[in-house]
C-alpha cells in the first residue's frame, strides 16, 4: 500500500530527537498542527523547549534547509529577533526521518513564547517595523544561495500549472484561470525594476509574536521561515493585506482592515523607504499570493483529498480574482 503522508506521534518524534540531538531527555511532547508541514512542541529535562518541523512534500520540491538555517543565523547576529535552527549532534541543520512514504527531513528550532500579533495598532506597527528590520539586515546576507527565488515563475506560473492539474478543475474553468494569470503576469511585468529583498515569505502577522524585549520595549519575534528566499518586496508587503482581505466572491476590505493596513505600511516606511513603483505593485501581488496558495492546495490533494478545493470553490475563486484585478490600496499612513 502506498502512503501519501504519514503522521508520526509526538512521542515518536521525541524519541527520535533524543537519539539524534545533544539536548537530553524529552519530558513532554505535543503535536501542534498539520498544515503544509507537521509541527511538534518538545520540552527537555533541562527546561529547554524546542519546536520540531517535519517537512512535507511540496509542489516546489525539497525544503530550503541550508539556506533557511544560515539566513536565520545571519538575522540573529544582525540583531533581529528570530527563532533560529538547532543543529543535530552530527552538526547537520536537519535529520532525515524514515517513514512509509520515504525519507522526510526534520528540523528543530528555538521555542518562542508569546502570542500572535493582535489587531491593536501598536502591535501591528511593531510587526511592520520588525519586518523592515529583517529586510534591512538581509541586504548583507552572503550565505548558501537559496534553492528558490520568489519571482513570478515561483509565485504564479508554477502554482498555476499545479492548480490546472487539480482533479476538481474543469474544462470551463481552466482557460479562465489561465487568462487571469496571464493578465496578472503582464500587469506586473509592466513595472520596471521592482525592488528585491530577502523575504520571510509568509509574513502575515501570525508567524511572529509581539513580546517584551530585553530593554523593556515591545518587539516582534519571527518564526516559520519555510517560505524564505530572495524575492519581490512588493510581494512580501502584499502578504499582510492579503491576510486581512476576506477571500470571498463579494468580499471587500473593511474600514477596520484598511486602518490596520495603513498602520502597517506607515510603520514599515518609518524604518525603511519604499519606492513608489513598489507601493503600486502591492495590490496586484495580493492576487499573486492567492494563486500561490491555490497551487499549494492543489499540491496537497494527495494528503488532504480533492474536496479540500472542490469545483464550486474554484468557481468562486475566479469571481474573486476578477474583482481583485481592480483592487487598490491606500498608501498613506495613519497620523500619530
Amino acid at each position: 500500500m502506498e502512503i501519501a503522508q504519514s503522521t508520526p506521534t509526538a512521542t515518536s518524534i521525541a524519541r527520535l530527537v533524543e537519539s539524534r540531538y545533544d539536548l537530553g531527555e524529552v519530558v513532554e511532547s505535543e503535536f501542534l498542527r498539520r498544515s503544509f508541514n507537521q509541527v511538534y512542541r518538545l520540552v527537555f529535562a533541562s527546561g529547554q523547549r524546542a519546536v520540531a518541523r517535519l517537512c512535507a512534500e511540496r509542489p516546489r520540491g525539497a525544503p530550503n534547509l541550508h539556506f533557511e538555517a544560515e539566513a536565520l543565523e545571519h538575522w540573529a547576529q544582525a540583531g533581529c529577533a528570530v527563532s533560529r535552527g538547532l543543529r543535530a549532534a552530527s552538526g547537520e541543520v536537519a535529520i532525515d526521518v524514515g517513514l512509509p512514504e520515504g525519507q522526510r527531513p526534520l528540523m528543530l528550532f528555538e521555542f518562542v513564547e508569546g502570542e500572535m500579533t493582535s489587531d491593536a495598532a501598536v502591535e501591528i506597527e511593531v510587526f511592520a517595523r520588525g519586518l523592515a528590520a529583517l529586510h534591512s539586515a538581509g541586504e548583507s546576507f552572503q550565505g548558501t544561495p537559496s534553492a528558490y527565488t520568489l519571482d513570478l515563475d515561483y509565485l504564479l506560473l508554477r502554482p498555476l500549472q499545479s492548480l490546472l492539474r487539480a482533479p476538481t478543475m474543469t474544462a470551463e474553468l481552466r482557460p479562465q484561470f489561465e487568462d487571469l494569470a496571464r493578465r496578472l503576469h503582464d500587469r506586473i511585468g509592466e513595472f520596471s525594476e521592482l525592488s528585491r529583498v530577502l523575504c520571510h515569505g509568509d509574513a502575515h502577522s501570525h508567524n511572529n509574536f509581539v513580546v517584551q524585549g530585553a530593554q523593556g520595549q515591545r518587539e516582534a519575534v519571527f518564526f516559520d521561515f519555510d517560505e524564505a528566499g530572495p524575492g519581490y518586496l512588493a510581494y512580501e508587503l502584499a502578504v499582510y493585506p492579503w491576510w486581512l482581505h476576506p477571500r470571498t466572491q463579494d468580499g471587500v476590505l473593511s474600514d477596520k482592515a484598511m486602518t490596520q493596513w495603513r498602520h502597517f505600511i506607515g510603520a514599515y516606511r518609518s524604518v525603511r523607504a519604499v519606492a513608489a513603483i513598489d507601493l503600486a505593485a502591492i495590490a496586484p501581488f495580493m492576487a499573486v499570493r492567492q494563486f500561490w496558495l491555490l497551487g499549494e492546495y492543489a499540491g496537497r490533494v494527495p494528503v488532504w483529498g480533492s474536496q479540500a478545493m472542490p469545483t464550486d470553490y474554484l468557481r468562486r475563486q475566479v469571481t474573486m480574482l476578477r474583482r481583485w484585478e481592480a483592487m487598490e490600496l491606500p498608501l498613506d499612513a495613519i497620523e500619530r
